[in-house]
């Protein structure tokens, strides 16, 4: 299947856009942490912008309490509202009166019990296109539908109410920065594509983990990471469908007919820590054990294996806490929770002791003031961060998250390695930013298990529309370097990294392995000049260092499409070391209609050019055997 870009259809979508920030900064956000229901002793305060529900709650009342965040959050793609609905143990949803979920932009939707199966939905849980022209009737895609995250949970699907077509599936029409977890989904079909509205339903995700799933409908979805799950049945692939650990994938010994990429393992793994009320009301964080070489779920023989934090040994930081104190919590210990909402960071959230975790809830977002790295890991083990995102700001920073010093000492350890989990980063989008590296890792033993690494290639920055506009955001939106990886033994399940001015990708590190690569080059270099290295032509989009012998990537593609100046090329989409250590396995470059990609890998696979859009051109192996 054929694609297009997202940039296309900004023209029209930048009034949406437009629209739901307004409506997002006016909107005067529901629930508490204790404000959807009676509150219960010992309920920490999570803040306004999280509201837990009750079992004991009127279903009507649950509906349209999400009903009402859904019309708020729909179309709010570069706003600042961010909330977590969280659902205590046992049922919701009748027969008579199922609840059926919309789920918007910076909205995250997780059971809170120990196991996905202690909550139960009857009914939906799903993400539809957006409709961006002929006043929502034309160019309906989900191609921009980020920011939201649902886990922990089982759905029993019941469409009762809904047309025909509506209740074929469970529709989750997704793109970048979008995480489904432990989930456990029976009762109907999977559909990762709205195949509901007019046309052209396009879609660029995606993540699932630790899931049970139900026969899956994968349709347009350009590609798709699915990890450690178990999966009745997979209908189809477009360019780069990738499963590790997966009970039930399938096959790849076609490829690139379908374009499947199966590991029946999972090299290394780390679920992401969750919240959870224990069976006397008690809220806990559950921190899940490391797993090398595993496939399956991880709840399968019930709680997942791993440690439990108290949440008495958090700190629940609000965005209006100063960074001093929360530095000053961490200092003594404490671990981190980041309740939702944007929090401006003048100077480093510092994380120095081992096994320390940052649990963002809602998409809880930290944004560069005057140049600050926001987040700096020490480079000690066990270290977890999960669900948050960082932004640059105006003002340059160096990095946005720095993983252990980048000359110092570095303390990992194979057993307990530092974990990111949905981690995501923007420079541009909401407003201008500007960094020279996103995400850059120094310490040995890292995992990073689903990111997306942004520069903007939209938003709301006041830019002008066309050619003048994508001139300014390449002079304004500096971005050097997506993410960096010094580190030996990093591994990265789900590196999605896009748009960035130099190398999207750089790794520099020995005995590194990604399972899924997703990259879109810069749509907007506004001449060849503009877009060289040194005497080559272009930024490969995933470069491993030249003194690097021992590399492994399995399903990486790489896109073109310079819509600022389509005369650009780009020689190579991977530039890697010639040595028999470093093995990339399924990769390929596609063209979305402007631009080209003279070859897949050193000069290895023909152009990804204008004479076959969309039609990729793949490398099954290299070296080539």
């Amino acid at each position: 299947m054929t694609t297009h870009p997202r940039a296309r259809r900004r023209h029209t979508a930048g009034r949406a856009l437009a629209l739901g920030l307004a409506l997002a900064a006016s909107a005067a956000l529901t629930g508490t942490a204790a404000t959807a229901g009676p509150p219960r002793h010992g309920t920490p305060d999570f803040g306004p912008n999280v509201t837990i529900f009750d079992p004991s709650m009127p279903v009507g009342e649950i509906q349209a309490t999400l009903d009402a965040a859904h019309a708020r959050q729909v179309d709010a793609e570069m706003g600042t509202a961010r909330h977590a609905y969280l659902f205590k143990p046992g049922s919701y949803g009748t027969a008579e009166q199922p609840l059926q979920v919309k789920v918007g932009y910076y909205t995250e939707v997780a059971g809170l019990g120990a196991t996905p199966t202690d909550v139960d939905v009857n009914g939906k849980i799903e993400v539809y296109n957006r409709c961006l022209a002929d006043g929502g009737a034309g160019n309906c895609i989900a191609l921009v539908n980020f920011w939201r995250t649902l886990s922990n949970l089982s759905i029993d699907i019941d469409a009762t109410g809904q047309d025909g077509c509506r209740s074929s599936a469970n529709f989750w029409a997704v793109s970048q920065a979008v995480s489904m977890r432990r989930l456990d989904i029976a009762g109907g079909n999977l559909s990762l594509m709205d195949y509901c509205t007019a046309g052209p339903q396009y879609a660029s995700g995606g993540f699932i983990a630790d899931s049970r799933l139900p026969a899956t409908t994968n349709g347009s979805q350009q590609q798709w990471l699915t990890r450690n799950s178990e999966v009745a049945g997979w209908s189809n692939a477009v360019w780069n469908q990738v499963f590790a650990g997966v009970v039930g994938a399938p096959d790849d010994a076609g490829f690139p007919d379908p374009p499947y990429t199966t590991l029946d393992t999972t090299p290394l793994s780390r679920e992401k820590p969750y919240l959870f009320v224990d069976a006397k009301g008690r809220y806990q964080v559950r921190v899940p054990a490391v797993r090398r070489d595993s496939r399956g779920v991880t709840w399968a023989d019930g709680l997942t294996p791993g440690r439990t934090i108290p949440i008495g040994d958090f700190f629940i930081a609000k965005p209006s806490d100063p960074v001093r104190v929360i530095n000053s919590q961490l200092a003594r210990g404490k671990h981190l929770l980041l309740t939702p909402g944007v929090y401006d960071i003048a100077r480093s959230i510092q994380v120095k002791r081992p096994n320390t975790v940052v649990l963002g809830l809602g998409h809880a977002t930290l944004t560069a003031v005057d140049g600050s790295v926001p987040l700096d890991v020490a480079g000690v083990p066990g270290v977890v961060i999960a669900g948050v995102t960082i932004d640059a700001g105006p003002t340059e920073s160096p990095v946005l998250l720095r993983v252990g010093a980048k000359h110092g000492r570095n303390h990992s350890t194979p057993w307990n390695p530092t974990t990111l989990s949905d981690v995501y980063f923007r420079v541009g989008g909401p407003h201008i930013g500007r960094t020279d590296i996103a995400l850059e890792v120094n310490s040995d033993h890292v995992l990073i298990d689903h990111t997306w690494v942004w520069r903007g290639d939209h938003g709301v920055e006041g830019f002008t529309e066309g050619v003048n506009g994508d001139t300014d955001r390449w002079r304004t939106n500096t971005g050097r370097y997506g993410a960096v990886i010094n580190g030996d033994h990093v591994t990265a399940t789900g590196l999605f990294v896009e748009h960035f001015q130099r190398y999207n990708t750089v790794w520099n590190g020995e005995h590194g392995t990604t399972v899924l690569y997703q990259n879109e080059l810069p749509y907007d270099p506004p001449t060849q000049a503009d877009w060289m290295n040194g005497g080559v032509e272009g930024w490969a989009g995933y470069k491993v260092g030249d003194r690097v012998r021992h590399h492994t990537l399995y399903g990486g593609g790489v896109y073109v499409f310079n819509q600022n100046n389509p005369s650009i090329h780009t020689e190579n989409g991977f530039e890697v070391p010639v040595t028999p250590g470093v093995r990339l396995h399924h990769v390929m470059t596609v063209n979305l209609s402007a631009g080209t990609i003279d070859h897949v890998v050193n000069g290895v696979g023909g152009a990804a050019d204008t004479t076959r859009v969309g039609a990729p051109v793949y490398v099954a192996q290299y070296p080539v055997p």
